[in-house]
């Protein structure tokens, strides 16, 4: 774990994370947009899709911060390891997860008695599962930002990390989500077109997401100097 962390749980501020998002947008819309268009392209290809959104929130990192960016930097490969680790571990889950649903077809037979018990059976599972998932899916918010902006490779520190940042605020994060999504879907009803408007504004309402909760996470020992003294 980095030496300049200390893990503890965050204060989500839902409402700051999409305002702040609207005005990075402002602030150079068309290299946000430029990014996003590669983002999409880079996602195509096999195992590079949450590695694509990595480089796009560095790339909202350094327009925040007024240091030069081009769209090119989504096909910066130097965290793809730990990415494709991650993939990996997510396509297993499922898997595993699924894996019942084999066990149960095969009990099921043309008796519509032991087909009603094993799809009742079936349909609980899966509805059970599907909560199992987004829980462990809020659990693990901040690990892209842990992996892109803290460089912390290794998996099971960044999966603790997450989940001590988010213990508390599931709630506050699933409607986050909901939210951004809810507006990226905007796009639709502007024939399409504004997709290319709305979707890059999940991606940046997220990275100021990740931003704040690893901006109060950080240890600052000039501070903590400061308290002593």
């Amino acid at each position: 774990m980095s030496a300049n962390l200390q893990p503890r749980s965050v204060n989500f501020k839902f409402g700051e994370y999409i305002s702040q998002a609207i005005d990075l947008m402002k602030k150079d819309f068309g290299t946000i947009i430029l990014s996003f268009l590669c983002f999409m392209i880079m996602s195509i290809i096999p195992f590079c899709g949450i590695l694509a959104a990595g480089n796009f929130y560095r790339i909202c990192y350094k327009i925040d911060k007024g240091i030069p960016t081009g769209a090119g930097e989504i096909f910066n490969f130097d965290d793809f390891v730990p990415y494709f680790i991650f993939q990996l571990y997510i396509f297993a889950g499922i898997f595993l997860i699924f894996i019942p649903f084999g066990f149960l077809a095969i009990f099921a037979d043309n008796d519509n008695t032991v087909s009603g018990f094993v799809g009742g059976l079936g349909a609980i599972y899966f509805i059970s599962v599907y909560f199992v998932l987004i829980y462990l899916l809020l659990q693990s918010f901040y690990i892209p930002a842990l992996i892109t902006f803290k460089q912390i490779k290794d998996l099971k520190s960044a999966w603790n990390i997450s989940k001590t940042m988010t213990k508390g605020n599931l709630l506050s994060i699933l409607f986050f989500s909901i939210a951004v999504a809810f507006l990226g879907e905007l796009g639709i009803i502007l024939c399409g077109i504004g997709l290319f408007i709305t979707l890059p504004f999940i991606n940046v309402a997220h990275y100021f997401a990740f931003k704040d909760g690893l901006a109060q996470i950080e240890h600052d020992e000039l501070t903590e100097i400061g308290q002593k003294f």
